[in-house]
């Protein structure tokens, strides 16, 4: 089926069928109206046995760009009244519980009898085990890098459900590859396991070799396995947003696996972009979505692939105070460091939390280490924000007044590249992947 776009460009509708199917409306070309995004999510969802089901709905947090009341208004049409119970999780990961007037502008005015919950990550309580990947799972899909077994825990509101929809956008990604699909689950409303795990994982590929990269990366096949023990039927509605602005390129629904692979292959037209050749300075203009440096050091891993050897990145983000609520005594004994570092002295780190080892590497970037030279890493790392020198340096990063930067001035200089609203789009090399 095909119908004309907001833009004129025309669309092209998968065929839908139970099972192993998506339904993908729109391309990297066009706009998706309101009342096309209704439509598709109505279509789509009409078609699923919804009588008395109890649905959970898993959404992004406040740190993803996404037209989310919009989006589960339409997921209401779709739905049309027929479960015996709706909620809706936030999937925080680890980050802190947004409180409930922020829930309510995450996901706007909801029906009655919709509940809406944060992803209580803190409490044992809240989650429920589905099982365990055993080691040699974990060795398979690892490629030999990881040989432990892994607890497999999920919110306890999911594992209950008998319909999980997984609801948000998808974007390149540092520690997956994109995100979006069953990356909602794991570890959007994961036990600590899997998170520890999968972004270890990542951290061991390197978030240069990962981000951006098509196609089921280890850690995307590791979690679509943990995802799998979910007792529910999973529905992906996997989003591509408009880049620095408020639109929806393309709406894919079905199974998560292939709903989420046809969004990334959008995405990946709609959210990277290419230039010629390195540049020896980076600003990246950190968005206020992203209030403390967990996140904010997206505004790093989307443009370290075309910063230059020896190149420095500086993340101007003012209003950023605090490197993590959650992490941040853990990264203060850890510090920011490249990957060999960490590899290089094992017994030294494998007992800290692995998902602030990952973000250590994934922030530092590529470099060498060894006992007798130390630490060599690829660029500098600067922040101009509203954490102190002090805590800055004893990071291992570079301090910078965030006072003494004109944005204008240093977009003027052509040896720097000033990227405006800084941690969805990903910077490559033309030619590169």
């Amino acid at each position: 089926m095909k119908f004309q776009g907001r833009h004129g460009s025309i669309v092209e509708q998968r065929p839908y069928d139970r099972g192993v199917q998506a339904w993908t409306v729109g391309d990297s070309g066009s706009l998706l109206s309101a009342d096309e995004i209704i439509d598709h999510l109505k279509t789509t969802m009409e078609k699923e046995a919804l009588d008395g089901a109890r649905v959970c709905v898993v959404v992004p947090d406040a740190t993803r760009h996404c037209p989310l009341p919009l989006l589960l208004t339409a997921l209401y049409h779709g739905l049309g009244g027929r479960p015996a119970e709706v909620s809706v999780v936030v999937a925080l990961g680890t980050h802190p519980a947004m409180p409930e007037d922020a829930l309510g502008r995450l996901v706007g005015p909801q029906p009655a009898g919709v509940s809406v919950h944060n992803h209580e990550w803190w409490d044992p309580a809240a989650l429920v085990e589905l099982g365990e990947l055993p080691a040699r799972e974990v060795r398979a899909v690892s490629e030999g890098r990881l040989d432990t077994a892994v607890a497999v825990r999920v919110n306890r509101r999911v594992a209950e459900a008998d319909v999980v929809v997984l609801l948000g956008p998808v974007l390149p990604h540092e520690v997956v590859g994109f995100s979006g699909g069953n990356k909602y689950l794991f570890p959007g409303v994961s036990g600590p396991e899997m998170i520890d795990v999968s972004h270890w994982l990542g951290a061991l590929l390197t978030s240069s070799a990962i981000i951006g990269r098509p196609g089921t990366t280890p850690v995307r096949a590791l979690i679509d396995r943990a995802a799998a023990l979910v007792p529910g039927r999973r529905i992906a509605i996997c989003a591509v947003t408009e880049a620095g602005g408020d639109g929806l390129h393309a709406l894919s629904v079905g199974d998560p696996e292939v709903a989420w692979a046809d969004a990334a292959a959008i995405a990946a037209r709609t959210h990277i972009e290419r230039v010629a050749a390195p540049f020896p300075r980076v600003l990246s203009l950190v968005a206020e979505r992203y209030d403390e440096l967990w996140t904010a050091a997206k505004g790093v891993y989307k443009v370290d692939p075309v910063l230059a050897d020896g190149g420095t990145v500086v993340l101007y983000a003012p209003h950023v105070r605090r490197v993590s609520e959650t992490h941040g005594a853990d990264i203060a004994r850890v510090g920011y460091h490249c990957r060999d570092y960490i590899t290089g002295q094992w017994d030294r780190f494998r007992d800290l939390p692995w998902g602030v080892l990952a973000h250590s590497t994934h922030v530092r970037g590529s470099g060498t280490w060894d006992p007798v030279a130390g630490e060599r890493c690829r660029t500098t790392v600067a922040l101009a924000t509203g954490i102190s020198r002090e805590e800055t340096e004893a990071l291992g990063l570079v301090y910078v007044d965030p006072d003494s930067i004109d944005p204008d001035e240093w977009a003027a200089d052509p040896a720097t590249l000033v990227v405006p609203d800084a941690g969805e789009t990903l910077y490559r090399l033309q030619g590169d992947g």
